[in-house]
């Protein structure tokens, strides 16, 4: 029939044991659900944490760049004002100083070098280095194509670049006042292309053969007005060690010179030379140094007085 189901169907089975089934399933499914809950929670925990430490680090990595940042602008700025301060400002107390470059109450020194730089140089910078001394180098143009490193070493070590023409040869120089003045800016654009600083202006010259007297004493006058309306001052000497009066002067010459000529004076301008032929300078340098110590000097260059 049917309808009627077959009493074998359900043998073995009662309504007890078909409960026992059914909370076995239920069992494992919650079993399983829970299993799959925690696995969720796990994952979002790990996630979350993952997450959590991702973004610690990004902030610590992006504290990190904007500290370096800044670092590195600091860095920025101290070379910026380092180099300034390298490139001479000529100023109202600038031009003040070189009125009374002669003048002062502590006694003070300023090595200056004309007609370089040459082979010379080098070992003349090295004993400056060795006694920490900064000096002033009145350098030719012509001379700085030949020794371009010299040049970029007096620039580095802090020693002031000046000017003494292209050519130091009287008849170009001497020719007008205005080629004084161009000789002037051929210098100072070869050494300002040579350091690597565009800008760089020294605003000082030094007139070969002096600013006074000789044959072109009237030009040179008239030079040293053209020169004063470009911003450019002209320097000489009150001191030297007459390397360039002999071809071949003995050390004892120069000393001789050098403590006649800075007797009684307190604010010394010492006139000696760096060229090829000066060998003689670099030896006695040391000599110079010492004997100027024991006297109470203390060494400037003009980085002290144009400001």
């Amino acid at each position: 029939m049917g309808i009627f189901h077959n009493k074998e169907q359900y043998q073995g089975y009662n309504i007890y044991s078909m409960k026992r089934y059914l909370d076995k399933k239920r069992m494992i499914f919650n079993i399983i659900v829970i299993i799959i809950i925690m696995i969720t929670l796990g994952l979002v925990i790990y996630y979350t944490i993952d997450t959590t430490k991702r973004i610690k680090k990004s902030k610590e990595y992006a504290t990190q760049i904007i500290e370096y940042k800044r670092q590195e602008e600091i860095k920025r700025q101290e070379e910026e004002k380092n180099r300034q301060e390298k490139i001479p400002k000529l100023t109202g107390e600038g031009k003040e100083n070189i009125k009374n470059i002669y003048k002062s109450e502590n006694k003070r020194a300023f090595l200056t070098f004309d007609d370089g730089p040459s082979k010379n140089t080098k070992g003349i910078l090295d004993i400056l280095k060795e006694n920490d001394i900064k000096a002033t180098f009145f350098v030719l143009g012509c001379q700085v194509e030949v020794f371009p490193e010299t040049t970029k070493r007096m620039y580095d070590e802090g020693h002031y670049i000046a000017n003494h023409g292209y050519s130091h040869i009287y008849s170009n120089i001497y020719q007008s006042a205005g080629q004084v003045l161009t000789e002037f800016n051929q210098c100072n654009q070869i050494v300002a292309n040579i350091i690597g600083v565009p800008e760089y202006n020294s605003h000082l010259f030094r007139f070969p053969g002096g600013s006074v007297g000789g044959k072109y004493a009237k030009l040179k006058n008239e030079a040293i007005s053209v020169l004063e309306q470009n911003d450019i001052l002209h320097v000489d000497w009150n001191a030297l060690t007459g390397d360039s009066e002999k071809i071949n002067p003995s050390e004892e010459y120069l000393m001789n010179n050098l403590q006649k000529t800075t007797e009684g004076k307190n604010s010394v301008v010492i006139l000696m030379h760096d060229s090829h032929a000066k060998e003689i300078t670099m030896q006695t340098l040391p000599k110079v140094i010492s004997y100027l110590k024991e006297q109470g000097y203390e060494f400037e260059n003009f980085y002290s007085i144009i400001k």
